[in-house]
């Protein structure tokens, strides 16, 4: 039960990320968004932090805070046609990315059965002519 809602609350995330990649290769999103878009990001993955990210609980929340300030300037100073435009396409393509996913597990599923099942039968007739023919 737990497992499903972390597992929803990922690929939430997951969409929204995608939806912020959108929204940043849009043409028609101004160069300041970008830029506030791309210092957050910057801030991220910098070595040089304000509070740095190896102190347990205190480093990863400004972390958390840098990038929930950051993505709700971008939404307050984006025109909100564009932003219902780019999180239309992140969930259309979370859509379709969750049918190749499951299109790859069953074709791997059946690959994993008969693989399983043949090595099975080969240990079989080996173990029976093994004590058979002795």
């Amino acid at each position: 039960m737990r497992m499903k809602g972390w597992r929803r609350q990922v690929e939430q995330l997951q969409t929204e990320a995608y939806f912020f990649y959108v929204l940043f290769k849009d043409p028609r999103t101004s160069w300041y968004t970008k830029g506030i878009a791309a210092c957050t990001t910057a801030y991220l993955f910098s070595p040089v932090q304000l509070i740095p990210s190896f102190i347990p609980v205190v480093g990863f929340f400004d972390d958390f805070l840098v990038l929930f300030l950051g993505a709700k300037v971008v939404q307050k100073i984006t025109n909100p046609d564009l932003l219902r435009e780019c999180r239309e396409v992140a969930e259309a393509a979370e859509c379709t990315r969750k049918e190749k996913v499951r299109t790859g597990i069953a074709r791997y599923s059946v690959l994993l059965t008969a693989g399983s099942w043949l090595l099975i039968a080969v240990a079989g007739s080996a173990f029976l002519a093994a004590y058979v023919y002795r």
